[in-house]
Formats: structure tokens, sequence, C-alpha cells
């Protein structure tokens, strides 16, 4: 009777976050700052608009190469020596459309049968900070010299966790790092391991055209729920943060402003995505170049659906070496791009 009872309760439809805290923002603006509702609103929707055609572009991009199959060339990153899976990998990682809970059941199945961590570790680290649709929002808000020096970053950050690994494959952290049952699960849900070749001309296949249709619908929601939220914070932003306190605590030359970008990044868990309008704004009021780079990178690698993937398959050992791969090469990034910017 209680089983009959439980199933008879009405289940609430599941609400993202994103909206629900763009929702509770326009609630809070409408309740205390009534006068400036719709200035608010206005000024998310002109940003959203000038941003349209980085998102038309960035949807179709990664809806081609999902149709395509373009994600089956991953697995030759997995292939030969280790140095050159490293480099693969990084490399692939941080070019590919395919974030890293994506690719769950993949990169356990290569574990499984001996991949190296080091290989794994590299495209971790690189995939989730950036990718063709994350080029294009960056390249519209940033400009295309900062998203240019993120992608090196990216594959400059894979390569120094699977290089990182490698030499330290011996020690405690890197023994026995897997979970006994990994936990496949994730934000994309579990798909099977890629396999076949890219179909490049993909339109003669009704099912791959079915997969470039979801595949686009899917990016233009997420590119827009997560966007508007930004451009919401980035209004009250500008009315309430002053640029002097930004300019005092994260701008000026030299290491603190890089370290207080990553540390600050790395808890905030923003994707790469929702970051762009926020760093934008933050650097017209005074935050340093390098600590602008450390921010985004920081809380790339730390974003939920990819700190995720990682938790899900190896040990807390290995996930806090993950975590310290990917801060020590934020700061190191964020101190270059702060020397040639």
């Amino acid at each position: 009777m209680a089983d009959i009872a439980q199933s008879q309760r009405p289940r609430w439809p599941k609400i993202s976050k994103a909206w629900l805290a763009s929702a509770l923002i326009l609630l809070a603006v409408a309740i205390f700052e009534a006068p400036q509702f719709w200035p608010t609103v206005e000024f998310t929707a002109s940003a959203l608009l000038n941003t349209a055609p980085f998102i038309v572009f960035a949807v179709l991009a990664v809806a081609y190469l999902k149709a395509t199959g373009a994600e089956n060339l991953l697995a030759k990153a997995f292939e030969g020596r280790e140095l050159r899976m490293i480099g693969l990998a990084a490399l692939l990682g941080g070019i590919s459309p395919f974030c890293s809970c994506e690719v769950i059941p993949f990169i356990a199945a290569l574990l499984a049968v001996g991949a190296p961590l080091s290989a794994v570790m590299a495209f971790w680290i690189a995939s989730p900070l950036m990718d063709p649709a994350m080029y294009s929002i960056t390249a519209g808000g940033l400009g295309l010299e900062f998203a240019s020096a993120k992608v090196v970053a990216a594959i400059g950050m894979g390569l120094l966790g699977g290089v990182g690994t490698m030499a330290l494959k011996k020690t405690a952290v890197f023994t026995d790092p897997l979970r006994e049952k990994p936990q496949v699960g994730g934000c994309c849900g579990v798909k099977k391991p890629f396999s076949g070749k890219p179909v490049w001309k993909f339109w003669g296949d009704n099912d791959r055209i079915e997969i470039f249709r979801k595949t686009a619908i899917e990016n233009a929601l997420f590119l827009f729920k997560w966007l508007f939220l930004a451009y919401l914070i980035e209004a009250i932003m500008i009315r309430h943060v002053p640029a002097s306190l930004v300019a005092q605590v994260l701008g000026g030359e030299g290491i603190q402003p890089v370290l207080l970008g990553a540390f600050v990044g790395m808890p905030a868990y923003l994707n790469g995505y929702a970051a762009v309008p926020l760093v934008k704004e933050l650097l017209d009021m005074g935050m340093a170049d390098g600590a602008a780079m450390s921010f985004m990178l920081a809380g790339g690698v730390s974003c939920i659906p990819a700190a995720i993937a990682v938790w899900a398959l190896v040990k807390p050992k290995v996930f806090a070496a993950y975590l310290g791969f990917a801060l020590v090469g934020s700061v190191l990034a964020g101190l270059t791009w702060g020397a040639i910017a």
C-alpha cells in the first residue's frame, strides 16, 4: 500500500538551476529595486541580441560535429606511446566539442582495459576549458586574442596534468586510482563508447539529421539559459559593485591578482559560457588580464559537470590531484597571459 501511495504522489518537473536562479534574481529585483526591473530585463535582452551571431555559430558547429560522429576521433588519442597519448588527448580535449561527462563510459572502458591514467587526465583537464562553441562565445565577448590564448592554455594545462600524472604514477596518489564500481552517470547520461568513422556529409542520413536537430536545440537552450543568467548578474554587478573595489582586489600586476582569480574562480563553479559576460565586466572595472585568465581556467575545470565526470570514476586522492593540476596550470597560464597581454 505504501508503494502504491508513493507512486501516486505528483512528481514535480525538474527545473534547471540556471532558470531557477534567474527567476529568483528577477524576483529580488522586482521586490527590492522595482524601478530597475525593466532596465535589468532590457540590458539582458540587448546583451543576448548582441551575442546572438556567436550563439548561432556555436550551436550549428556543435550540431554538425555531433551529427558527423566526429567524437569517434577521440579514440585515436589513446593509441600508441604514452607521451603521444598525452599530447593527443590534451589537443583533442582542448578543441573537441564534447564535455568530459559525455565520454564517461568511453573513458571507463579505456581505463578498464589499461589505458594510462596520464592520457585520461590530460583529456579531462583540457576538455571542459574550450570547444568550438565556447571559442565562439569567448571571442565574441573577450576578443579573438583572449579566446585563442585560452585554447593554448587549455592544451597546456592538459599536458601539465598528463605529464605530471605520468611522472608521479608510482606514488601513493596514483596507485589503485579507480573506484571499484565506477559511477557512470553524469550530466549527459550514459552513452556507449564511440565507434566507427565520422561521416562528414551527414545530410543523406535521416538518423544523423535527427541528431543534428536535437543537438542544435539542446545546445541553443543550454547557451541561452546560462548566458541569460550571466547577463542578469552582470546588470546587477554594474549597479552595485564599485569598479574601484574590483581594481583594488583583482587589478594591478604580479602574482597576487592571478592567485586571487584562480582561488575565486575554482569554487565559483561557473562554466566557460556563463563566465564570459562576468569576466568582461570585471575587466572593464579594472580586473587584471592575468586574473581574468586564471579565473576562467580554474572555474572551467571545477565546474559541476566536469568535476562530476572525474569524481564518478576515480578515488578522492586522484580527484584532488586533478584539481591541483588545474589550479597550478591556471595560475601559470594567468601569469603568462598577464605578461604578454
